[in-house]
């Protein structure tokens, strides 16, 4: 009798111990089994109660979990684990076309950006402090004189680019513009992409020239994103572009490899002639020959035009770009024409 007694009260207080453990009120897909005598004695004893019963399984490691006392018909709230977000919560693009916000697990948000007014900045391909003004003082007429024989050869190569260029667009300069910036904007980046490369090999500064001159290949791109709104290409100008990109990018590419100084001489000689084209195109301006339209939005952010700016204005801060991408590739021909490397030298950053 004692021996019976001590049992039920050590059945008893191990129960009460291993009640929270024991019974979960949490349901899984599982066979619904009725309540048997002992569960009901044990509910009883506990005190809990229930319509009710399942049997659930644990994990493998974890055996078999006893039965549960809460009702089948009750679901626990479980809170959103990736709520949606609101429009233009985090939006790509400008907000003002209302386009929905893109849902990220990583949580890499745009920054909202503000110009100095309180207006909403509208671009995500350049910024506020990457806007300047450009220099409109600097020598147009400056000319490099070719002397040596890689210095001819870059001469002569571009003068003979030039030829099929005028049979081509003639006088519509809005697509020769186009066409311009579209080959203008590799030689910048494939330059930066081997300096780059050349640094990580050697373990080495570049002094600054990879910044350099790939700023000069956003800017010529900048150049072609504002032409996109002045003139529309054609499926065949497209095709085009396509074929002359492909070409050029290789080319430069090896002639950079074999000579950084004839590559950067050529770059030099091709920006001489981007000026005598936007001076050409000017001249068509003035005449009435083609439109002075309003310049496109983006230009008057890029360069910090006044509101009522015109083409007319966007050509001639586009033509004053090229003249300052014209010295520093002459400048960096000149640097390995003295038998030195571009990091001797403080690379031109911001130089526009």
């Amino acid at each position: 009798m004692m021996m019976r007694r001590g049992g039920a009260k050590l059945a008893s207080s191990l129960i009460a111990v291993a009640k929270p453990r024991l019974f979960t009120t949490a349901t899984t897909a599982s066979r619904l089994l009725k309540p048997t005598i002992a569960a009901a004695e044990v509910a009883s004893v506990s005190g809990l109660t229930g319509s009710n019963w399942i049997w659930t399984r644990a994990p493998a490691i974890g055996g078999v979990r006893f039965a549960s006392s809460v009702t089948l018909d009750v679901k626990t709230p479980t809170p959103e684990t990736n709520p949606k977000k609101t429009e233009n919560e985090s939006t790509g693009g400008d907000a003002n076309k209302g386009e929905k916000g893109i849902n990220s697990y990583w949580g890499v948000e745009p920054n909202k950006i503000t110009k100095e007014d309180g207006t909403e900045w509208k671009w995500n391909c350049f910024r506020p402090w990457e806007t300047y003004e450009a220099d409109l003082k600097i020598d147009l007429k400056k000319h490099h004189v070719p002397t040596t024989f890689l210095d001819k050869l870059a001469y002569w190569t571009v003068k003979s680019l030039r030829l099929p260029t005028d049979l081509f667009f003639q006088r519509r300069y809005g697509c020769r513009a186009m066409m311009l910036e579209t080959v203008a904007a590799v030689p910048g980046m494939v330059g930066g992409m081997l300096l780059h490369c050349k640094s990580l090999r050697r373990f080495e500064q570049s002094g600054g020239w990879i910044k350099a001159l790939l700023e000069e290949a956003e800017n010529e791109r900048m150049h072609l994103m504002t032409f996109m709104e002045v003139a529309k290409p054609k499926w065949y100008e497209r095709a085009l572009v396509i074929t002359v990109q492909g070409v050029f990018f290789n080319a430069y590419f090896l002639g950079y490899v074999i000579s950084p100084k004839f590559a950067h001489r050529m770059v030099g000689y091709l920006e001489e002639e981007a000026i005598h084209s936007y001076t050409e195109f000017l001249k068509e301006l003035d005449k009435g020959n083609i439109e002075n339209v309003p310049a496109p939005a983006i230009a008057i952010d890029y360069w910090r035009l006044p509101a009522d700016a015109t083409l007319r204005d966007v050509v001639t801060v586009i033509r004053a770009d090229e003249a300052h991408h014209r010295d520093v590739n002459h400048f960096a021909s000149d640097i390995h024409y003295q038998g030195r490397e571009l990091k001797e030298a403080p690379a031109p950053i911001g130089y526009h």
